[in-house]
């Protein structure tokens, strides 16, 4: 056993605190609109926490952890290439101002409105096919988890039985996960999860801490250029793998975050919960300040991990991890749990408990978010578009919560039943390829094109997602067997990134050539997106005229009418935040074509870096618990006192008024 009482007591306050504010968001679930998206009353900061932690998985975290332990330093420096293209989506609000526009729950639901019904239940189950596959493995890997870093035995006894640790901490953890999502829906998903990132902001500042009073700088450095030729920790330009980082491998993924936004519905309840459109652009700039603590904490534990590992210094501890490992027979485990048996010998009594609570925060804040997600699309996208009548608010309700049961008891049978046969991010890419081949050029088309059409829609899902999904299994069945037919050599040759990205191309060119053919009457994106004198006043806080204020162009950049001067000093901070970081990363490219940047240049920079970072991790980690906390008041006030719209279910009524729709709902059995 590795935790103390000590440990184990924090875990399981922390847990307690947690499942008690999950109870008392329960009395403000009193509609669908409440139990899909917070009633749409969710205000920028706790949008940004909680938004940040539930896509912090305890299965992310691992992943993390692999990266950096065995690219140290260098893995952060190829990543502020994508500083300036995270920036760019976020402050102009490309696809999720407009998404949230459309006041839709789901992704299916704004397919049905821009194109048809049949069209949204397409999309609706190959999206719930694909989703909870992809999280089918959620829960095995974030409780063996557990079980190694916690120092647990394969079984143990409870009640005279012998029990599986495995699966008593899956049904735990799910347990509780499920309990979140179902007592309050949305609304007790972005509660608990923003008060679980803040705990995590405060855990990763105190252990930051730590680890700079416990290891010398120049320790770190002697113990990462222990590191073999050629696979350097410190400089980016003396790797390996360098040959896979050029230009045409970053445009692919840049071109990948602008065509995929919103594309994956597994944190959907987050794009429909904001008060306003500006609020929802608002929380996705912040969200970039979000991860500078967390990106920081996970390097620097890989790191020191690393030099534990190597540095001769440590080799006691070295001993005792890989007498660990040499127990386990799965290489991948083994990869997967080397970081966190480092951890346990490192960190000191109540710090183990405190990163053990953070790991069950993030185990908890993904796992709820996706079985109110992929619960909720099953209930909205497959059974309710069949349904001529709406359903009464409460049977509404009850559904939900059944199909959200439902997809935890196959979560669970499958983590426990299947056995991975590859990576992690390979299983990822081929659950998720059937369905992110084509589906961006729907939504942005749909979004942004007047003439795109429903034909158009079709034909770019399907052509992109039969592409997508040939190329991985092309890929895998190469790595199995190599090909001897040139043509299908060359494809599997390829990475799954740049087969993606002619999948994406092959849907965007489908979509407009047969959008073109197909000349149908251009769609009213006006009456769509509630704009003009089809406008929502709740979504337009203070504004009193149907104007268009959404800012287009260079003027997204600089910000509309709707920017208060502090949206615009925030929106400052990101850019120079982010520009500066991609400027040092262009002048690092220009100066090693020049010179050959010495090691000690490399080791000074990686230190300001950490300084910087750890600095700003602190300001921000204050600065969104006070902004969180007054969204908060806010949410549970504006909850309070709320009228609830029966018809806002999900629900596409086009040929019924209102008060036949009401008569209905009054009058069903």
């Amino acid at each position: 056993m590795n935790l103390s009482w000590i440990d184990w007591t924090i875990v399981l306050g922390v847990t307690a605190f947690f499942v008690f504010m999950a109870w008392y968001t329960k009395r403000f679930t009193r509609s669908v609109a409440d139990f899909m998206a917070a009633n749409r009353c969710a205000g920028r900061y706790v949008l940004a926490v909680a938004y940040g932690i539930s896509s912090l998985g305890a299965i992310t975290v691992i992943a993390e952890f692999q990266k950096y332990y065995k690219a140290g330093f260098t893995a952060v420096w190829w990543s502020f290439i994508f500083f300036a293209v995270s920036i760019i989506i976020a402050v102009t609000g490309w696809v999720v101002y407009r998404y949230r526009e459309t006041r839709v729950f789901t992704l299916a639901q704004f397919f049905e409105i821009r194109y048809s019904k049949r069209f949204r239940i397409f999309a609706g189950m190959l999206g719930f096919g694909a989703g909870i596959v992809n999280f089918g493995i959620f829960p095995a890997v974030g409780s063996r988890f557990f079980i190694y870093f916690c120092g647990l035995p394969e079984s143990m006894v409870l009640f005279g039985i012998t029990v599986s640790t495995f699966v008593t901490i899956m049904i735990f953890l799910l347990g509780v996960s499920l309990f979140f999502t179902f007592v309050g829906g949305q609304i007790a998903v972005i509660v608990t999860d923003f008060l679980q990132g803040v705990f995590c902001n405060v855990v990763f500042i105190i252990i930051l801490i730590f680890l700079f009073s416990q290891f010398n700088w120049d320790t770190i450095l002697e113990g990462l250029n222990m590191a073999q030729v050629g696979q350097s920790r410190l400089n980016p330009f003396e790797t390996s793998g360098i040959s896979d980082f050029n230009l045409w491998f970053f445009l692919i993924l840049a071109f990948g975050s602008f065509y995929g936004v919103i594309s994956w519905q597994g944190q959907q309840g987050y794009f429909c919960s904001s008060k306003s459109p500006h609020e929802q652009k608002m929380a996705m700039i912040l969200a970039n300040w979000r991860f500078v603590a967390l990106t920081l904490l996970l390097l620097l534990l890989s790191v020191s991990a690393f030099v534990i590992m190597n540095h001769p210094d440590f080799s006691h501890v070295a001993a005792k991890v890989n007498h660990t490992l040499a127990g386990i027979e799965n290489p991948q485990i083994q990869a997967q749990v080397n970081v966190p048996l480092v951890l346990v010998h490192i960190l000191p009594k109540g710090l183990i408990g405190a990163f053990c609570a953070v790991m069950v925060a993030a185990f908890i804040s993904t796992h709820d978010t996706y079985l109110h997600t992929w619960g909720s699309i099953f209930v909205q996208d497959v059974i309710v578009p069949f349904r001529k009548k709406p359903l009464k608010p409460k049977q509404h309700m009850v559904l939900l919560r059944c199909s959200i049961i439902g997809v935890a008891l196959f979560v669970f049978c499958w983590s426990y039943f299947f056995r991975q046969s590859q990576d992690i991010f390979m299983y990822f890419q081929i659950t998720g390829a059937i369905f992110m081949g084509g589906v961006g050029s729907a939504i942005i088309g749909g979004l942004y094109w007047r003439r795109g059409t429903t034909l158009a829609a079709w034909c770019a899902m399907i052509t992109g997602g039969l592409l997508g999904t040939t190329g991985v299994i092309l890929i895998q069945m190469h790595i199995s067997t190599p090909f001897t037919n040139k043509v299908l050599f060359y494809i599997a040759s390829q990475t799954g990134a740049v087969l993606g990205f002619w999948a994406a191309i092959a849907a965007i060119v489908t979509y407009i050539v047969v959008s073109l053919l197909d000349n149908q009457e251009p769609f009213n994106l006006e009456k769509m997106l509630h704009r003009g004198r089809y406008m929502i006043k709740e979504d337009r806080p203070g504004e009193t005229k149907p104007e268009l204020e959404e800012a287009r162009g260079l003027k997204a950049l600089i910000g509309g009418k709707e920017f208060t001067t502090t949206d615009k000093m925030i929106r400052l901070s990101v850019l120079i935040w982010g520009i500066g970081w991609f400027s040092v990363f262009v002048i690092g490219l220009i100066c090693n074509k020049l010179i050959e940047i010495p090691e000690q240049w490399w080791a000074a920079f990686w230190h300001s870096y950490v300084w910087i970072s750890m600095v700003m991790g602190a300001i921000v980690t204050v600065w969104f618990f006070i902004g969180g906390l007054k969204d908060l008041r806010y949410m549970f006030k504006t909850l309070a006192t709320a009228k609830r719209d029966s018809l806002d279910d999900g629900m596409v009524f086009e040929h019924q008024n209102r008060a036949q729709i009401e008569d209905e709902i009054s009058n069903s059995k």
